[in-house]
């Protein structure tokens, strides 16, 4: 059995999870001998996809199966993209990069179970145990300015969220996404470079988010008490969704701003002590304006700010 009998037979399941589809069925949709479906399930089985199997009525995906795979985000695509599926790596936006360079299109996306030299902003490490939420998706520039990027995949994370799982995430200036005050994902957007024209040909955007893992002081997940209510897989496929139809700039802006936590507070600069002054609003690049005690209002383009509290 090949790896494409494999394939089709889960993608077809996966149109029809928590439905019993009989192996007369799957064979004559896919042209298949019922041999051939019956060793795809069985080896379906052994890698962890959990299909039961009831004589008389047939083959059933579970709704709680979660196994990333490319069957399994593609059935929730609006368009088709290419998807690169890993038990694990170093880091998806390292992958992602090397696959843009070699000619990878718009739209490509790496996935990870497991990412072993995980990076956040500012070369920190990013924890990345398995069985959490970690890709890269290669993009080509849809705004004019890197931090409209930056926002969209933030609000993109939200969006998704509340649709699939009833929360309601925040974002903190510029691209962390909370809930309840605690860090759920965090994004690194990375752009590749034209040598000569100095322009920017790719932009690559990772997201981390935390799954089902434990959470702790600084960090909250979707899921803190198991038992997901919708996977992984649909999650990834609803956040491409947005980042792949990039709304009008100040549509855009609209829904930064509202999710946008850091408005109204006090902030510094990472790792400096000062006070800045209080936030009170965001440019047309989604830049945090910032009032000065003394009344002068500054820009911030990039960095990362800390919420005072006084």
């Amino acid at each position: 059995m090949n790896n494409s009998t494999k394939h089709r037979v889960l993608a077809l399941l996966e149109q029809q999870r928590d439905k019993y589809l009989s192996g007369q069925a799957i064979a004559a949709q896919l042209q298949l001998s019922r041999n051939a479906v019956w060793k795809a399930i069985k080896q379906l089985q052994s890698e962890g996809h959990s299909i039961t199997a009831v004589q008389n009525r047939g083959y059933c995906l579970a709704n709680a199966s979660d196994i990333l795979s490319v069957a399994g985000i593609a059935a929730h695509l609006a368009q088709p993209c290419h998807v690169h599926i890993h038990s694990n790596l170093e880091s998806t936006n390292q992958t992602a990069k090397q696959l843009a360079v070699a000619g990878a299109q718009h739209g490509t996306i790496v996935v990870t179970n497991e990412q072993t030299a995980g990076r956040g902003r500012y070369t920190r490490s990013f924890a990345s145990p398995a069985g959490g939420i970690y890709f890269s998706m290669i993009l080509q520039p849809n705004y004019s300015v890197p931090t409209l990027v930056t926002a969209h995949a933030a609000v993109a994370v939200c969006q998704a969220v509340e649709q699939l799982c009833g929360l309601q995430p925040t974002i903190k200036w510029v691209n962390d996404v909370l809930l309840g005050n605690k860090k759920l994902c965090g994004i690194l957007t990375e752009a590749i470079t034209d040598f000569e024209t100095g322009q920017i040909s790719w932009i690559v955007v990772g997201i981390g988010i935390n799954f089902t893992q434990t959470p702790h002081e600084h960090a909250a997940c979707l899921f803190p008490h198991g038992e997901p209510t919708v996977t992984r897989n649909a999650i990834i496929a609803e956040i491409v969704n947005h980042l792949l139809t990039p709304p009008p700039q100040r549509e855009l802006l609209a829904a930064y701003e509202l999710h946008l936590s850091t408005l109204g507070e006090t902030v510094r600069m990472r790792d400096e002590l000062d006070i800045l002054g209080k936030a009170i609003a965001i440019d047309e690049n989604a830049a945090l304006l910032v009032r000065r005690p003394s009344g002068e209002i500054i820009t911030l383009n990039s960095g990362e700010v800390s919420i005072v509290t006084l």
